[in-house]
């Protein structure tokens, strides 16, 4: 048997070390917050703090979340807008990189560097003109309002656009010599071989429309259309009377869907990041 003589440097031990405790940085705040979540009200703010609960674990701090405010109807409706979102997004992020990537028409990188153009765009930049268009469609206070705009991700397209161009245009030329048209080239072709660019996007986008707080602040105004981030919005009265450990309980049940998303497709979206940097 071959041992392992391996010998590390000491940049490889002072990176490892550093990587450790940027590991403990984020680590340590999301136990904090798992902590806290389940202390009474009391010992939220209590000094010297201590990182255990002292008192046995208060579950039901997680059970005042749904019973205080409309909270599973929250999740709903983020569920809800997320879904349609980055489904849409997806489909018209890869058909739009299909296009430019493996369509020659004059003009194809000014439309990419176009649809750039709108990562540098904030969204604060571009809610007037929403709300109006949105007012005028009458979809204010809709879910609809939150969806439509989440259709479009510039950054999708891009992504999409590197991995297509990994992709050989053999593939394409294979399929026009068995009779295939443009549609179901891209269909039964090309869009299964960028599943780790559609999971990686997907991942993405969903985070961006789940944790989205402004747009719903402004388009949204019932009670029965809020996303969850206007939901952990609502429980800010709860500071009023100490008691930052319901708050952080439903801190806690926002992050549980995406944080289940990302480890479902962990490999692919490394997998996804990877090939989006090898041409540009």
């Amino acid at each position: 048997m071959i041992g392992n003589n391996k010998r590390y440097t000491f940049t490889d031990i002072a990176v490892s070390i550093a990587l450790f405790f940027v590991v403990i940085m984020i680590i340590l705040p999301l136990l904090w917050m798992f902590s806290t979540s389940l202390r009474p009200a009391k010992e939220s703010f209590k000094l010297p703090p201590s990182f255990f609960p002292k008192a046995p674990f208060l579950w039901g701090n997680y059970a005042s979340v749904f019973t205080e405010l409309p909270f599973l109807r929250n999740i709903i409706n983020s569920s809800i807008v997320a879904g349609f979102a980055v489904s849409g997004q997806l489909l018209i992020s890869s058909m739009a990189a299909f296009a430019i990537t493996r369509i020659k028409f004059k003009g194809s990188e000014i439309v990419f560097i176009v649809i750039l153009a709108g990562l540098m765009i904030p969204a604060q930049v571009t809610i007037i003109p929403l709300f109006i268009v949105m007012r005028e469609l009458q979809l204010l206070d809709t879910l609809s309002a939150l969806i439509l705009p989440g259709l479009v991700y510039p950054l999708g397209v891009f992504l999409m656009r590197q991995h297509s161009l990994t992709i050989p245009m053999q593939y394409d030329e294979a399929a026009a010599i068995d009779g295939l048209n443009r549609f179901k080239t891209y269909f039964y072709i090309i869009l299964p071989m960028m599943k780790s660019a559609l999971l990686v996007t997907a991942v993405m986008h969903l985070l961006l429309v789940w944790n989205d707080f402004f747009r719903p602040l402004i388009l949204i105004n019932s009670v029965e259309n809020m996303t969850l981030p206007l939901g952990l919005f609502q429980l800010k009265g709860m500071m009023d009377n100490g008691n930052m450990s319901i708050i952080l309980a439903g801190v806690i049940v926002s992050i549980i869907p995406p944080l289940a998303f990302y480890g479902f497709g962990q490999k692919y979206i490394a997998m996804g990041l990877e090939s989006g940097g090898i041409k540009g």
